[in-house]
């Protein structure tokens, strides 16, 4: 259960670094994304994105 949990947070990290180039194709902007500022930062949580593209890339790999 801690691979999956590191996975997922590791996953949630290449999104958010990627997030300017996934805004450019709408993604970011989907319901479920969370953004909020804290502590003087501003931090996004892309829930919905992360679960599209996972879908996405398991399609592609199945069909591989």
């Amino acid at each position: 259960m801690i691979r999956w949990m590191l996975v997922i947070f590791l996953a949630l990290i290449l999104i958010s670094w990627f997030s300017p180039l996934l805004q450019k194709l709408g993604f970011g902007r989907l319901p479920g994304d969370f953004r909020f500022r804290l502590f003087g930062r501003e931090w996004f949580l892309p829930v919905t994105t992360t679960v599209l593209l996972s879908m996405v890339a398991a399609l592609v790999a199945k069909l591989i």
